[in-house]
């Protein structure tokens, strides 16, 4: 997730950040969103503690919302501070400032990331209410012109700026390669091997049935006749097979997936397919191999 963090506070266009949400052109997923330092804030229930709060646009909301709505009715608050003062959504808690309505509440782990969220209030504003200090952007897949539209977010001004672009997850960097990730995953081989089960299987089931195919060509049944049997028996085992198993994958890929539940569907897709397009060629070419002549070499081997 990088992150445009200028030397000095409020010189970051909130709107032009929360639009570069638009940025991915649908090929890419990105999300933005800018904050600023708020006031201390102070719970009546403790009062000599004050928890720290950031004033950030929607876009924020929606990037740290997850798969919950970006409701920007009221402030957002940590998992920890929820556990805490045993607040939930639709919760109202007084403090010092005022009473604040809680409208969500997001997860921030350590797990790398920047922790000024992982204890604090988030204050939804207007993205043209003033300048902010920062402009969030989480892209993926990442595109080398992310820094540049960050810095296009910057509200000009006479006096010098330092602005830099920096990773909110210190935890990858910059040479963190997704695509090289991927295809080193111990799964890579198992629409691989998926085939040859499956092409296992469907001579399996032809070889366990010769002699009841060589009898029906000593009967007079043509080959081709043969072959389309044999097709069609095996597709109706084989096809409901892969059907059931495309079914509880769907439901798995559905209910687990955080986000984006279709790649991963298509990508668990490989393996059953695989499976039921080597059962249907092992099966036809073990087919062809049959012959009438072989009937009697069979029958003595049964």
């Amino acid at each position: 997730m990088p992150t445009l963090t200028p030397s000095s506070g409020g010189t970051v266009d909130g709107a032009a950040c929360d639009r570069l949400a638009n940025a991915g052109g649908g090929v890419m997923s990105t999300l933005a969103g800018a904050m600023r330092a708020g006031q201390q804030i102070v719970p009546l229930a403790t009062p000599g503690k004050d928890i720290s709060s950031y004033e950030v646009t929607p876009g924020m909301i929606r990037m740290i919302a997850g798969s919950a709505k970006s409701d920007v009715s009221g402030v957002w608050i940590s998992t920890d501070v929820a556990k805490d003062f045993g607040l939930t959504k639709g919760s109202v808690m007084q403090t010092e400032q005022g009473t604040m309505s809680v409208a969500g509440v997001f997860d921030w782990p350590n797990d790398g990331r920047d922790t000024r969220f992982a204890y604090a209030f988030l204050v939804p504003v207007s993205a043209s209410n003033g300048t902010f200090d920062e402009c969030w952007v989480r892209q993926w897949p990442q595109s080398g012109q992310t820094g540049d539209l960050l810095y296009s977010t910057l509200v000009a001004s006479g006096s010098p700026s330092n602005a830099g672009v920096t990773q909110v997850n210190k935890s990858f960097d910059s040479h963190y390669d997704a695509q090289a990730s991927y295809e080193q995953r111990m799964t890579r081989w198992m629409p691989w091997l998926g085939l040859a089960v499956g092409l296992m299987f469907g001579a399996s089931s032809v070889r366990h049935r010769r002699l009841e195919y060589a009898g029906a060509l000593h009967s007079g049944q043509s080959k081709g006749a043969q072959l389309l049997e044999i097709t069609a028996e095996t597709m109706i085992w084989s096809g409901l097979a892969c059907a059931s198993s495309v079914a509880l994958l769907s439901a798995y890929c559905v209910r687990t997936s955080s986000a984006d539940a279709m790649t991963v569907w298509l990508g668990a897709m490989r393996t059953p397919c695989a499976i039921f397009a080597g059962v249907m060629v092992s099966s036809m070419l073990v087919g062809t191999t049959i012959r009438e002549t072989q009937l009697f070499r069979f029958f003595k081997q049964r």
